[in-house]
């Protein structure tokens, strides 16, 4: 058996010390993305991580194998990603609260991992650090992985999807996603990119229960105490069925949770004109840029709002259709580093009204405020 010496103990003593004096202080810090979900996840109360590296995420790996052992938490780096999400749901069935992070190729092979979790309802976080695509494509950035990840493997999409546009989103949508992953118990994700793993900015990083944030505790789901039937219920997760109808009836009962829990965690950010002709929809990292374009135009005299998605799945429609319906000559652009993911989620929430759709396409590339600022520009003069 090997001990820790009296030196390492201390030694871990003190870095706890000193990382839950930052939490409980609220202290800002100036650092990266993947930093900041690292910190997140230590607020969320997580237990372990399983992960394999892949480029833009490998530095979550790195900065929690620091953060994690100081607090007796752990880490597994798996032979690949198909093992690390299994290994993550088996951590998550005798009570640990886990997560992993990848992107591009890692986010496919993962696909049958949540899947099962979809299916028989096992909490689990998985971040995602978009990278350019299809297959390996580029290391840097996209916003590709939208579709795959709100609805991708052989489900019905049952899942809760945060997209975030900065750090201090980041760190705060980290934390909610573990707790909305054991309270609901669907596969939780939250979807960041490139940019956002690799770029510095100020983050305020705290304490959730000093702030009176509930943290959800984990539980053993398949090693509860007590006899079964005797005791307890017994335990009965299955993802195999041998009657279409008894798939149906368990189905329609995650259906209808997921309809319930849409109405408790839907978000979204909306602003500009309070009368607008113009309408800019985006998401993450292109929903900061659409903000920033929005306020120049307007202080240039157009009339522009913007709607910001911060949870893609569920997507909140029934806002977004509400702005869009009360003013019917309302001219929309989708903006989006993606090839029309996110255009034809809001075509189908939209489905039926007669305003424009317009659409920023660029697969792969980031899309930059002063972009977003000349389309407005252009679309306001037609209107004008």
């Amino acid at each position: 058996m090997i001990t820790e010496s009296g030196g390492v103990k201390m030694a871990k003593e003190t870095l706890a010390g000193e990382y839950q004096e930052i939490l409980n202080n609220e202290k800002e810090m100036f650092m990266t993305g993947n930093e900041v979900v690292a910190w997140a996840a230590l607020a969320a109360e997580a237990d372990f991580m399983y992960g394999y590296p892949i480029t833009p995420q490998n530095e979550i790996m790195y900065y929690w194998a620091k953060l994690a052992p100081a607090f007796g938490r752990g880490f597994l780096q798996t032979e690949d990603e198909i093992s690390a999400g299994f290994t993550m749901l088996g951590g998550a069935l005798v009570g640990k609260k886990t997560f992993s992070a990848t992107a591009g190729p890692g986010n496919i092979l993962m696909q049958e991992s949540i899947s099962m979790a979809e299916m028989m309802r096992l909490p689990g976080v998985w971040i995602i650090q978009q990278r350019g695509g299809p297959s390996t494509a580029t290391v840097i950035y996209s916003q590709q992985e939208f579709r795959l990840t709100t609805t991708g493997g052989n489900g019905e999409g049952m899942r809760l999807v945060y997209s975030t546009s900065s750090h201090q989103e980041l760190f705060e949508s980290t934390i909610k996603a573990f707790n909305n992953a054991w309270k609901y118990r669907f596969p939780t994700f939250v979807l960041g990119d490139g940019y956002q793993a690799k770029m510095r900015e100020p983050v305020v990083l705290f304490n959730p229960k000093l702030r009176n944030w509930e943290i959800i505790a984990a539980e053993p789901i398949a090693m509860k105490s007590g006899v079964p039937y005797l005791e307890r219920d017994p335990v009965h997760l299955r993802n195999t069925f041998n009657i279409e109808e008894e798939l149906y009836d368990i189905l329609s009962g995650h259906l209808a949770d997921f309809r319930r829990m849409k109405q408790e965690v839907v978000e979204w950010d909306e602003g500009g004109s309070e009368k607008a002709d113009l309408l800019v929809v985006a998401h993450g990292i292109v929903g900061r840029a659409a903000i920033s374009a929005v306020k120049t135009v307007n202080n240039q005299g157009l009339r522009v709002k913007y709607f910001r998605p911060i949870t893609v799945r569920p997507f909140p429609g029934e806002a977004l259709r509400k702005i869009v319906s009360e003013e019917p000559e309302l001219k929309i652009l989708v903006a989006e580093s993606a090839y029309g993911q996110l255009l034809s989620v809001v075509k189908e929430e939209l489905y039926g009204l007669a305003n424009t759709i317009e659409s920023y396409l660029k697969p792969g590339l980031g899309i930059t405020a002063e972009e977003i600022e000349e389309i407005l520009v252009r679309l306001g003069k037609k209107e004008g």
